[in-house]
């Protein structure tokens, strides 16, 4: 990890040297790209990666002054860039500083180390990202009026905010990518990953060029909400394994959350945007609004949601089965034990197998009496 002490250094350019000091690495280079700024030369190309381009000024109607606007464009790109290496810089920090001294704590096995490493960053980026995408949906008319959904197609026009979020949203999944191989994830783990993080740099990067920005929020803040109670109820439960009240929750948000998703989908592309004055396919205006781009977009969405609620159905068989099995050993732990044998005594006098006489002479004075 980045920011740590070893005491023995590894060779220089080798894996583990790597894994051990890329924050550092990193660090280094946002620092030479926000030295760029000092330079008129460099400052050009450097405000390119740190700032968010393409910005558009108009005069809203009953507003005087005016009000500045986003789109987005190829130079997004290096925007994404230097917040994926912020990214790489934040995980490492929570790593280092809050989930490595937890974890010495606890003292957890390797496989449950894993998964708590893993669920410790997703839990401050799912908070993060569901206080940011609030703060957004507040100012906007969702709340009172859905069909902002799709009136006014195409949303070529995002404020800050909008565009500042999405482009934080694609660096971190981005980010991911490379942690894979910084936090040596266990190899059987790595699929698992690459599949949730595939798909939320395709949605995401979706929503974003196809000008749908406005139902990609809607979908995205009940979604990071519902991860958000599952991730910290992982936590809780590595922490003390009697602590299991937030999976129960977390199940019954996970199906409202996969109907809500489908039910504004399906309303989206199916009714809002078809009935729009703006149809059409154009490049230049940022229109999409054919049906071809619809029905893939809704297909995505649908086969994205059932997938999910496959993995969750047999998640829950899992944990139903191991439930029922440690219940059974814990039957036949406590079944009543058999009661102790005593020996009875035997006749004649047997105690535990000794005979007892009540004759005190010897074995010669009753032979010799007998004669």
């Amino acid at each position: 990890m980045g920011f740590r002490k070893k005491n023995k250094s590894p060779p220089v350019l080798s894996h583990e040297f790597v894994i051990q000091n890329h924050a550092d690495m990193v660090s280094c280079l946002a620092m030479v790209i926000l030295l760029g700024l000092m330079f008129e030369v460099t400052a050009k190309f450097a405000i390119m990666f740190i700032t968010v381009q393409y910005n558009v000024t108009q005069v809203l109607e009953g507003k005087k002054e005016p009000v500045n606007f986003y789109q987005y464009g190829p130079k997004d790109a290096a925007t994404v860039v230097f917040y994926l290496l912020i990214a790489v810089i934040l995980h490492a920090l929570i790593q280092e500083y809050i989930l490595d001294k937890m974890n010495r704590r606890l003292h957890l096995s390797k496989t449950k180390h894993s998964k708590f490493n893993e669920s410790g960053q997703l839990a401050a980026f799912y908070l993060f990202s569901f206080a940011w995408g609030c703060s957004i949906l507040t100012a906007a008319e969702f709340a009172t009026n859905p069909t902002f959904l799709w009136e006014g197609y195409p949303h070529t026009h995002m404020g800050f905010q909008v565009k500042f979020f999405y482009i934080c949203q694609i660096a971190y999944w981005l980010h991911a990518l490379p942690e894979l191989y910084f936090q040596k994830v266990r190899k059987e783990d790595i699929p698992r990953q690459l599949y949730y993080i595939c798909l939320y740099v395709v949605h995401i990067t979706g929503a974003y060029v196809l000008n749908l920005h406005r139902l990609g929020l809607v979908l995205l803040v009940p979604h990071y909400l519902v991860e958000l109670l599952f991730h910290a109820s992982r936590l809780f439960y590595f922490s003390d394994e009697n602590k299991q009240k937030g999976f129960t929750l977390w199940a019954l948000l996970f199906v409202i959350a996969r109907l809500l998703t489908l039910t504004v989908s399906v309303l989206t592309f199916g009714f809002g945007l078809p009935r729009t004055d703006n149809q059409g396919f154009s490049l230049a205006e940022g229109n999409f609004n054919v049906l071809t781009i619809r029905m893939t977009c809704l297909a995505a969405i649908c086969l994205t949601q059932a997938w999910m609620m496959w993995k969750f159905i047999n998640f829950q068989l899992k944990k139903w089965r191991e439930h029922s099995q440690n219940q059974g050993s814990k039957k036949k732990t406590t079944s009543p034990k058999s009661k102790p044998y005593k020996r009875e005594p035997a006749r004649g006098g047997a105690t535990n197998g000794i005979v007892k006489s009540d004759d005190r002479t010897s074995p010669r004075a009753r032979k010799a009496k007998a004669s």
